[in-house]
């Protein structure tokens, strides 16, 4: 692993592959970022128009030499700056075929790598990524934002703390209603644009989009994995070429049965990823659109809601560390994105390749939910009842 200079004594320094004008999840990535005062913004390429690009950089007050045409030109000319001055890590927040080249140049370069989601736009690109961070030594992290929220941290560590003794069953369903018409061809809605583009997207539409921060959801609450699907896909609506909705039975690798829903065209609906797990002694749930409560719900007893707060003396180390303010001052969806961000920050200072220390996930997750991806989409075209994950 690349050796930065003086990075314990500094904020580590990020570069930005995407994430200009029109982005969606962008300026989310960067907020994020620097949130905690660990991360500093240094360079970037945003667009694959340079005078977009350009315009980005201005915008952020960046250094105008260090806004670069695109991501291999910033490889180059960030690894021939002086250690401590050039970037530490470069986040690449592209639409999903745009993951991989850009993660690939960071690590050839000496880079660390955080991507959004997923890690690649396929299964063969996930499995040669893995093999690449593996032989870098590098970090390489993937923005699952769900799992920054305390309370899904909290949810995890009962779970893993017997709580609920052994995991029996799991229900997750993420519908979401912003593609219930043909947006994408209002040629105004960039994200509908891409998101429904196999070239861009990959194999499936909502099961690769939201489907797969369901999937990542059920293992990493449970710390099981996903062994088989049993799935059905839909489009529903016209002229569509990848699914808008679907439906899927699984099972976990402990013996464990489930059911994951993604859809996006539930119209009325706007983020409402949800999960249930069952045990022997009880069950959890937990709702994104109210991300500061957790329910615990045990048999024949009282239910007992968990919520956010760092003077909360009931919460598992997990949970109190990731929150920020005293109780009853809720906190969302950027607090969550920054625990990322901080945990990766930490793990390059510590230099620690092994960073789940950091509660943080890389590319055997990225793997994981790529082969997801394309057991879910196998499966539905097929006339077999169960398909294997092949991770």
């Amino acid at each position: 692993m690349s050796d930065h200079a003086n990075a314990n004594n500094r904020r580590i320094k990020m570069g930005m592959v995407g994430g200009g004008p029109g982005s969606f999840i962008g300026e989310v990535h960067r907020t994020a970022a620097r949130l905690d005062n660990q991360i500093e913004l240094v360079c970037g390429s945003f667009s694959s128009d340079f005078e977009k690009s350009k315009q980005t950089g201005a915008d952020l007050f960046l250094d105008p030499a260090r806004i670069y045409a695109d991501f291999n030109e910033m490889m180059e000319k960030e690894a021939a700056l002086p250690d401590g001055e050039r970037m530490d890590f470069v986040s690449i927040v592209t639409p999903n075929h745009m993951h991989f080249p850009p993660a690939v140049a960071a690590l050839d370069a000496g880079f660390h790598v955080m991507s959004d989601k997923p890690a690649t736009l396929n299964l063969d690109e996930a499995k040669r990524l893995k093999k690449l961070v593996e032989d870098t030594g590098l970090l390489y992290g993937l923005t699952h934002t769900y799992l920054g929220y305390p309370m899904v941290k909290q949810a995890r560590a009962m779970v893993a703390d017997g709580k609920l003794g052994e995991i029996r069953k799991i229900l997750v369903e993420y519908p979401q209603g912003w593609l219930s018409d043909f947006a994408e061809s209002s040629g105004d809605n960039k994200q509908a644009e891409w998101r429904t583009d196999p070239n861009r997207s990959g194999i499936s539409g909502a099961f690769g989009d939201i489907g797969t921060h369901a999937h990542n959801m059920a293992e990493y609450i449970s710390g099981l994995m996903m062994t088989d699907v049993c799935a059905d896909l839909n489009i529903y609506v016209k002229g569509r070429l990848l699914d808008d909705d679907g439906s899927i039975l699984f099972r976990m690798e402990n013996g464990a049965s489930g059911a994951l829903t993604a859809s996006q065209i539930c119209a009325g609906e706007e983020n409402s990823l949800k999960i249930k797990i069952y045990g022997e002694k009880g069950g959890l749930e937990w709702h994104q659109m109210k991300p500061f409560e957790l329910i615990h719900k045990i048999q024949g007893g009282a239910s007992t809601v968990y919520t956010n707060g760092v003077d909360k003396n009931n919460l598992y180390a997990e949970a109190h560390s990731a929150c920020r303010l005293p109780s009853g001052h809720p906190e969302g969806y950027l607090e969550a994105f920054a625990n990322l961000y901080t945990g990766f920050a930490e793990a390059i200072r510590a230099k620690d390749a092994d960073y789940r220390g950091h509660d943080l996930i890389g590319i055997d997750e990225g793997v994981r939910g790529m082969a997801f991806v394309d057991a879910v989409v196998r499966n539905s075209n097929s006339d077999e009842k169960w398909t294997k994950i092949d991770a």
